[in-house]
This record gives C-alpha cells, sequence and structure tokens, in this order.
C-alpha cells in the first residue's frame, strides 16, 4: 500500500514537472492567450490585449519550480528506477524548449530544436518499448 502511494507520488511529480515546464515558456503562454481570445471571440465576448498577460511574469518561478521537481524526479529515478526514462527524457525536453530567460532569447530556435529532439525521441522511443511489451504478451 506504501509502495503504491510512493509510486503515485512519484509520478505525480514528474507530471507536475513536465506541465510546469510548459507554463514556463513565453511563446505557449502568449499561445493560449491568444487561444483564450480566440475562444471568446467565437461565444461573442471581444477582448482586447492579452487577458493572460500575468503569467508572463510567473513564468520564470514556474521554470525554476520545474527544474526543482525534473532534479527530485531524478532523484528518484537514479536511487529507486522506478520512473520511466522515456518520461524524463520527454520532460527534460520540454524544460529545454521552454527557457523563459530574456537574455538567451537569440538562441531560442537552438534550445526549441534541442528539447523538441529530445520529446520526440522520447515519445518515440516510449511507443517503441510500448508496442515491444504489447507484442510479447
Amino acid at each position: 500500500m506504501l509502495n503504491n502511494v510512493k509510486e503515485r507520488f512519484i509520478g505525480a511529480t514528474g507530471s507536475i514537472s513536465g506541465l510546469a515546464s510548459i507554463l514556463g515558456s513565453w511563446q505557449i503562454c502568449h499561445n493560449i492567450c491568444l487561444g483564450l481570445i480566440a475562444l471568446l471571440s467565437v461565444i461573442g465576448i471581444t477582448v482586447v490585449g492579452m487577458p493572460l498577460l500575468f503569467l508572463t511574469k510567473l513564468a520564470i518561478p514556474f521554470w525554476i519550480a520545474t527544474i526543482i521537481l525534473l532534479i527530485i524526479t531524478m532523484w528518484f529515478f537514479v536511487k529507486k528506477k522506478c520512473i520511466s526514462s522515456r518520461l524524463i527524457m520527454i520532460n527534460s525536453g520540454l524544460i529545454i524548449a521552454g527557457i523563459p530567460f530574456q537574455s538567451i532569447q537569440n538562441f531560442s530556435k537552438v534550445f526549441w530544436t534541442i528539447g523538441g529532439i529530445l520529446v520526440i525521441l522520447g515519445i518515440s522511443l516510449f511507443i517503441k518499448d510500448k508496442t515491444q511489451q504489447e507484442v510479447k504478451k
């Protein structure tokens, strides 16, 4: 019973890390905001400006929290081997792609590329592992 709770906690930590990495990216926040404006316009509400602009002020704290959660997740991976390395790879790619610091925005395409490659590689390896498990059954 206690192991089941620990496994759920560890899985939730990894999921929160991935979610927070997405929220840490200014571009993603911008796209969410545009999507919200588009959704509101479909139902007849006109919005001028960016209603979620306040999230840009929270991008760096979200990203730092994401790094901390990723470090905790990796610690569990090294100590217990109870987390999928593929999911850690996907989370790491999202975190790299979502680096929110303005001082390095000139290199954002490099970070998107590296992060995107990690995410695609992690997803493809995850799918490969799952299909191989299905074939063995």
